[in-house]
């Protein structure tokens, strides 16, 4: 491709005539950039424009010492086009993720070009405008992480849908359904690739999809076979970056399924040796979406993401409630004091408190294995709204099975499709038990951070492992910085699961359109679960140590052991002895001794750590009535 004919292309100058592209053409210069080689860096004068011609470039902004992509761009798109408007700093840094090729277009040339073709200069500024403004909308809106074709202004290409035609970057998989969506959607600025099991999900429905209407002699072979090999890919985490609309979305997840159908349509049209866009010979909607609606494919990916997905979280229960197990053998010859209300109750050992951590998480680990079996339930050839209209007879049964030999995961078609189209009480189930775990790891930090509070002013019976210094004004101060994110992210969950309540609720008649919203706060508490429990075990329990001499100090000067000894010196006495303990300053031991309620060898029997902290049968006795009573 010669200089000219790469400028033609490139959408910026668009509206120039041929007099002026062969100006450009030849001012511009081509130079060469290794992997890694800055095209510029942030707070450069702006002193060039490049048309990138080979290769591929990113756009990097910094945040701190990191250097975060937000974009990357490919042959036919440009960059510094600000330099066009002034020569002030660039705001962000830009190098060549691979070897690259690029023509440049100098200041020099740029300022003469402005001097000399005054009518092509407006037009060209008018698209500069266009491009800068239409970067800072996507990059406001949190596409970070390498997104290419929503950033991009470079080659573009046609496309139409009922709303009319738009221009569509050539480099993006997507398509106008989805650019709309991303316009439309700037909401959370969380996009579909965040989550990678519910991309791959969607991939596999639309894998079973494809085979299953080939097998009935709806789909070409080779548009089959094609379709087939764009969803492996994804499958296998490729095109992530192209599912670029917000998790949060109207239309009941219509911009989801359109997204999914059109990067698989335009890969699969390449894979065919055709071009992006080229719906002729591959469709998004009549072939990728074919005997499919959105209210079918959508809830049934949502379903098989969770499947996919629920282990991790599980399995981070698992290593969570290991190293709590560790704790309670460590632990276990701690004697400490338990307390109810607050207030001193009876003796027990560190061990035992951590124990009953271990079991409240391990006992939800089961229930999350039981409920996660009822989005093995779906909906597949229900398509609008359960009737099945535009489906063969035998479809449904047929891409259920090829669905389930594609994941691994054992699916069942729902008996009643247009019960299952508008339900949502599987994810009001789920999302309970998500909140019950929630709950519980919150309370266990609760208590992790009272037991540890002071060090010299509060309970100050255990050491969380320092993390981080603990404040701005306070020298020395420490904080128990992981139990409170743990905290954090239990509040979030149990946000969430009041708004899967009401989204669940808020369904009418046929179809419950706030789907998205649901699939975002289940996937989103599985995530945040999941990675709390792996911070709070890996960054917090496993170096947990006991202060043993601050804990045994405590039972000795509480009144709490009188419980203790009420077996055996009687109800009467043991509140008179409390009371007096308290008044006195002293010690419940000391006073019994002192009134001779029971001897030395028995109240060291009583009083022996494994005699408190277990059953253990007394003979009551008849009270001993206090020396002088």
């Amino acid at each position: 491709m010669t200089n000219l004919d790469l400028i033609r292309n490139v959408s910026i100058f668009q509206g120039l005539g041929e007099p002026q592209l062969s100006l450009i053409a030849t001012a511009c210069k081509q130079r060469s950039y290794g992997t890694g080689a800055y095209l510029f860096r942030q707070h450069d004068p702006r002193s060039e424009f490049f048309v990138i011609q080979s290769g591929e470039i990113e756009i990097l902004e910094h945040v701190g010492n990191d250097a975060v992509p937000i974009a990357r761009l490919s042959s036919g798109n440009f960059v510094g086009e600000g330099t066009m408007l002034d020569g002030l700093p660039h705001t962000a840094s830009c190098r060549a993720n691979v070897d690259t090729q690029a023509f440049v277009w100098e200041r020099a040339d740029i300022d003469a070009f402005f001097e000399n073709e005054p009518d092509a200069s407006r037009k060209l500024l008018a698209q500069v405008a266009s491009a800068i403004a239409q970067r800072l909308r996507s990059s406001n809106f949190g596409y970070r992480g390498g997104g290419t074709a929503v950033y991009g202004a470079g080659q573009q290409r046609l496309e139409h849908d009922l709303l009319g035609e738009r221009p569509v970057p050539a480099d993006a998989y997507f398509g106008v359904q989805t650019l709309r969506a991303v316009e439309n959607f700037r909401i959370t600025g969380t996009t579909l690739s965040h989550y990678p099991n519910f991309i791959k999900s969607f991939a596999m429905v639309k894998k079973a999809t494809a085979r299953a209407n080939r097998a009935l002699g709806l789909l070409d072979k080779d548009i089959a076979h094609a379709i087939s090999l764009a969803c492996d890919e994804i499958i296998a985490g490729s095109l992530h970056k192209q599912f670029v609309v917000d998790m949060i979305q109207g239309g009941a997840g219509t911009s989801t399924n359109m997204n999914a159908n059109e990067v698989i349509a335009n890969r699969a049209l390449e894979l065919m040796g055709h071009e992006k866009g080229q719906y002729d010979f591959i469709h998004p909607n009549n072939h990728v979406n074919l005997s499919q609606s959105t209210n079918d494919a959508y809830p049934t990916a949502i379903r098989l993401a969770i499947l996919l997905s629920y282990e991790d979280l599980t399995r981070a229960m698992d290593d969570l409630c290991y190293e709590l197990k560790q704790k309670a053998v460590e632990f276990s010859d701690v004697i400490k004091m338990g307390r109810t209300q607050l207030q001193d109750a009876v003796p027990m050992t560190l061990g035992q408190e951590f124990d009953g951590f271990y079991a409240t998480v391990k006992e939800d680990i089961a229930r999350i294995r039981d409920l996660v079996g009822l989005f093995r339930e779906i909906n597949m050839g229900a398509t609008a709204i359960g009737t099945g209209i535009n489906t063969h007879p035998d479809y449904a049964q047929l891409v259920t099975a090829e669905l389930s030999h594609i994941s691994g995961v054992e699916l069942i078609l729902a008996s009643n499709l247009m019960e299952a189209t508008s339900d949502m009480g599987a994810f009001v189930t789920f999302s309970g038990v998500l909140k019950r775990v929630a709950v519980k790891i919150s309370k266990i930090c609760n208590d992790l951070r009272l037991l540890s509070s002071g060090p010299r002013a509060g309970f100050n019976e255990i050491n969380l492992p320092p993390m981080q210094p603990g404040s701005s004004i306070m020298p020395g101060k420490v904080n128990p910085v992981i139990p409170e994110v743990v905290n954090q992210v239990a509040f979030q969950v149990i946000g969430n699961d009041l708004t899967v309540t009401i989204a669940s609720e808020a369904g009418q008649l046929q179809l419950n359109v706030m789907e998205p919203v649901i699939a975002f706060n289940v996937l989103q508490s599985m995530r945040m679960l999941t990675q709390a429990m792996i911070v709070l075990a890996d960054r917090c329990i496993k170096d947990i140590s006991a202060n043993r001499d601050r804990c045994r100090d405590l039972v000795d000067q509480s009144i709490g052991i009188i419980t203790a000894l009420n077996p055996h010196i009687g109800y009467e006495n043991s509140s008179r002895v409390a009371k007096a303990a308290l008044e006195r300053g002293c010690g419940v031991a000391e006073l019994i001794l002192e009134e001779g309620l029971l001897t030395r060898d028995q109240l060291d029997d009583i009083l022996k750590p494994e005699n408190m902290i277990r059953p253990r049968y007394v003979a009551n006795p008849a009270p001993k009535r206090a020396s002088g009573a």
